[in-house]
């Protein structure tokens, strides 16, 4: 049994045709099923572990890398498969997964090719996508072994599905790529150095792989996540013991 959870931007007139159309491949496969609307009232891992009760075996996420993240950081440990429909303008995961936008997503699911990935832990809550510290006054410990500082400030991206981009500065027009790796969480860390009149630039960033870190600060620094948005003098990271069993394409990134 199947059941599709729509973000609830879909709603959008502009969406129309292209669900009516999804919906229809999906019936021709076989695999339409029952489909309930996200909001922000709805807790997604409530809803999933009461359709896993009504005998649901297969839970597809229909929207784009927020609904990904919102869902999976949330319901990380049903015991499911995930499948992902991938619809809108910001879909970058759907490529690390080897899924392509639109109707053809369908395809990749209808032949259910599943992988087991990897879900980041950080301060007693999931992420799977990306975890984002903006830049802050900040120490980076790895392993408990070394720890990183900087004059200035720092960024730090940790990488699980979600690819991470950047510019050297607001006017860098090349904008840098880093695809994650499975099987590891990597952090990217990105000091501010000063640069006479113009103010602060990022230098090229540094790639940590690690199993536990902790960043920690004097102040709060800003942490984004999967969407949500904190304030945190200290976060420990990790990878969490289980994983997500989540369809893929053949050309996936790992």
């Amino acid at each position: 049994m199947y059941v599709y959870l729509y973000d609830n931007f879909l709603r959008q007139k502009k969406y129309d045709s292209l669900i009516k159309a999804i919906e229809v491949r999906l019936t021709d496969y076989g695999i339409a099923g029952k489909i309930l609307r996200l909001n922000n009232f709805i807790d997604p891992k409530q809803i999933i572990e009461d359709e896993i009760k009504r005998g649901a075996k297969t839970i597809v996420i229909v929207g784009d890398d927020s609904t990904f993240g919102y869902v999976l950081s949330r319901a990380a440990t049903c015991d499911c498969v995930f499948g992902f429909l991938p619809v809108g303008s910001k879909n970058t995961i759907a490529n690390v997964l080897g899924i392509p936008e639109g109707v053809e997503a369908c395809d990749i699911l209808s032949k259910r090719r599943k992988e087991s990935l990897d879900v980041g832990w950080m301060n007693n809550r999931y992420f799977v996508s990306q975890l984002h510290v903006l830049a802050a006054q900040v120490k980076v410990i790895y392993d408990e072994r070394f720890a990183v500082t900087a004059e200035q400030k720092m960024e730090v991206v940790v990488c699980n599905l979600q690819p991470y981009y950047w510019k050297k500065d607001k006017k860098d027009k090349n904008e840098q790529v880093v695809h994650p790796q499975d099987g590891k969480l990597e952090a990217f860390v990105r000091p501010l150095t000063k640069k006479g009149w113009w103010g602060y630039k990022y230098e090229d960033p540094s790639i940590f792989p690690f199993e536990e870190m902790e960043i920690v600060s004097l102040t709060p620094f800003t942490v984004e996540a999967d969407g949500k948005v904190s304030k945190e003098k200290k976060v420990k990271i990790k990878l969490a013991h289980g994983k997500i069993d989540m369809i893929v394409g053949r050309n996936r990134k790992f």
